[in-house]
């Protein structure tokens, strides 16, 4: 699959997304901005999606801010979506990730609002509570949305399956040099020195039992967006 098919299941990958949250009771509105750290976790596709729109919307001074954040502590992920289930289906311990919560607003927040709104990465976009994360403290999501969750971030990274992941700060700071997106571009990605880790096709959901029934229509969907754009 080439780039620009790449970006298409993405965007109907999203939508379909969309169409599910837009259906829930959630607490999340403009300018709720207590989960936007940065600790969020991506794909170099979606990297590449939002390098490209900030370079494309003069909006290059964004990666000032992600330089600054560098030296910063965050989340950097040991394993992704793909491989995490791969390894619990052959019943192999994953690796350690670090639990310590790393405090920070993302670099690509400003007056509590993402500059980057319509292309932010799955990871920002499901992040859903029932309840406002500001008076309680923490966020409440419902298991079966984590389980949906898992399942488009299972997808993500199929279509992505060349790529790799990462932290969001890694990911830009990787996709700001001109020679990566072009190497991206053409497949022609080594592997990068930089903390992502590479990506990994679906070989097992990570579908609970007593979801298997109710997540059916959406697995559908997302099945059938790959059967029409990849031949599954």
């Amino acid at each position: 699959m080439d780039l620009n098919s790449k970006i298409a299941v993405l965007d109907q990958i999203c939508r379909i997304y969309d169409e599910f949250v837009a259906k829930l009771d959630i607490a999340c509105k403009k300018y709720c901005a207590d989960c936007c750290t940065r600790n969020v976790t991506m794909t170099t596709l979606e990297g590449y999606l939002m390098a490209t729109h900030m370079i494309s919307w003069e909006k290059s001074g964004l990666f000032e801010n992600i330089e600054r954040a560098i030296p910063e502590r965050r989340f950097r992920p040991q394993t992704t979506t793909n491989r995490l289930a791969d390894l619990c289906m052959r019943g192999e311990d994953p690796p350690e990730e670090e639990n310590n919560r790393f405090n920070g607003t993302c670099p690509l927040m400003k007056d509590n609002l993402c500059s980057i709104y319509q292309v932010r990465p799955f990871g920002c976009r499901c992040f859903v509570s029932k309840k406002d994360c500001r008076k309680q403290g923490y966020a409440e999501v419902d298991p079966f949305i984590i389980t949906v969750n898992n399942l488009f971030l299972q997808f993500i990274e199929h279509v992505d399956s060349q790529g790799f992941s990462g932290n969001l700060i890694d990911v830009l700071k990787f996709m700001e040099s001109k020679t990566n997106r072009h190497n991206y571009k053409r497949n022609t990605l080594d592997k990068p020195d930089t903390g992502l880790i590479p990506n990994l096709n679906i070989t097992v959901l990570m579908i609970p039992p007593e979801h298997r029934v109710k997540i059916k229509p959406i697995l559908k969907d997302l099945q059938g967006i790959l059967e029409k754009k990849w031949g599954g």
